[in-house]
């Protein structure tokens, strides 16, 4: 066997390890934020939710691992500690907070059958986050600039194809697909009032994000006047 095709065999083994360690860690903490506040494991929904979830987040990351690694070591550095301005720190701060909060307080409801759902709409909860992790490994697939954080680099380059044709933020879309399907899948209709508050928040870090990539990215400001909708197709 040549070094060539033993180091392409090792950095597969290496990733593979890596993607189930990611899985597993992630099976633990949702476990944690989900299992815990419901004081059991009968909680179907928040099962599937995890398998969904995490099935999806580990395709994404073994799909960057072998077609675009830098973009996946981007990816990781995510967090307010890792945003360059005040403004992002605090938006960022509030994404992590809010999506916490939903997972717990979902946890909470599903205990006390607060705001319980139809098992076919928790179900369709669950294809909603399919759906919002798709667009964003569609997105990933189209730009390879898109950092976890709010930043441009040298070399960075308008993305005007794909989903960039029709909206700015695809991302930031699929995000939101899967924020609303969350609360169905977890089974808590009240769910949606975290969501609703933590919101402008989003819109926030999207007006401030445009107002670097048009400082600092070259062509951005013509791009925003050829496509003119941010997250919603002829919405907004």
């Amino acid at each position: 066997m040549s070094n060539h095709a033993y180091g392409g065999i090792t950095m597969m083994i290496k990733f593979i390890v890596q993607t189930l360690s990611t899985f597993l860690i992630g099976i633990f903490l949702l476990g944690l934020l989900l299992f815990l506040p419901a004081w059991s494991f009968n909680y179907w929904q928040a099962w599937v939710f995890i398998i969904v979830f995490m099935f999806c987040v580990s395709t994404i990351g073994l799909y960057l691992a072998f077609k675009d690694s830098a973009l996946l070591e981007r990816r990781k550095k995510v967090g307010p500690i890792n945003e360059q301005s005040l403004g992002q720190k605090i938006a960022i701060s509030i994404g992590f907070l809010a999506l916490i909060s939903v997972f717990i307080f979902s946890a909470i409801s599903h205990r006390f059958s607060w705001s319980p759902v139809p098992i076919v709409v928790s179900l369709a909860g669950d294809i909603l986050v399919a759906i919002g992790l798709l667009i964003n490994l569609i997105v990933f697939k189209e730009n390879t600039y898109g950092s976890a954080t709010v930043e441009t680099t040298a070399d960075q380059k308008v993305i005007s194809t794909g989903p960039y044709a029709l909206i700015r933020h695809p991302m930031y879309t699929g995000v939101l697909v899967m924020l609303i399907g969350i609360p169905l899948a977890l089974d808590a209709w009240w769910s949606f009032a975290i969501i609703a508050i933590a919101l402008p928040g989003l819109i926030w870090r999207i007006f401030d994000e445009e107002k670097l990539l048009k400082q600092d990215l070259p062509g951005y400001l013509n791009y925003t006047k050829k496509v003119k909708y941010r997250l919603i197709p002829y919405i907004w």
